[in-house]
């Protein structure tokens, strides 16, 4: 995106209370992302393509912190308690589906983890967007996250709700629906939990 479109973004998410950053690439992000962490800190990871391309989880392990990933777990029981210690922990870390330059942020879940603990949980979140997520209104926003994050994230998850195949959503009520909890974050009451990341660079869905 261009330097007057980011400053428009930017605007309108003060205006919501919610901090922007902007990024080259996700190696500056994660170098970002070791500065302001403690490496002592507990850290929730909410599961993204993204934070999978920079092997995130591993080099936060790595470094001495403690990491709540589910892709840790070994089985279903062991997911679901991984994913409850995220909720309590000081940091927590995932992308987002879609966000607006009118400041909204969008995002569908399969059990509701992810977007639990962006609205309330962890003391501080750090949600990394790359531009392709980034359209104009909430409605498009919206769009997205039910016809193109939806459909692509069902498949890389094993599901195959209708939406696979027709690659939009008919707001099915499949067994396999994975779109089970749609949040819009409209802005937050402290300025410093949420931090929005933007790199220019298309990454996840």
């Amino acid at each position: 995106m261009n330097h007057i479109e980011f400053n428009k973004l930017k605007e309108n998410f003060k205006r919501r209370n919610i901090e922007v950053s902007y990024f080259e690439t996700l190696h500056e992000v994660q170098q970002h992302i070791f500065e302001i962490i403690p490496s002592k800190s507990t850290v929730g990871i909410g599961h993204s393509v993204t934070l999978q391309k920079m092997d995130l989880t591993n080099l936060l392990i790595k470094r001495g912190n403690t990491v709540y990933d589910k892709e840790l777990g070994n089985t279903k029981e062991e997911c679901m308690r991984i994913k409850k210690k995220s909720l309590l922990t000081e940091w927590y870390i995932t992308g987002s589906n879609a966000i607006s330059i009118d400041g909204r942020i969008v995002n569908i879940d399969h059990s509701g983890n992810r977007v639990s603990a962006m609205s309330f949980g962890p003391d501080k979140v750090v949600i990394v967007v790359g531009k392709n997520k980034i359209v104009d209104t909430l409605d498009e926003a919206i769009k997205r996250a039910k016809n193109i994050a939806a459909p692509l994230n069902a498949k890389r998850a094993g599901y195959n709700p209708p939406c696979v195949k027709l690659n939009k959503c008919v707001d099915c009520v499949s067994d396999e629906r994975v779109c089970n909890s749609l949040v819009i974050i409209e802005g937050q009451s402290d300025w410093s939990r949420i931090k929005l990341f933007i790199v220019n660079h298309e990454c996840g869905f």
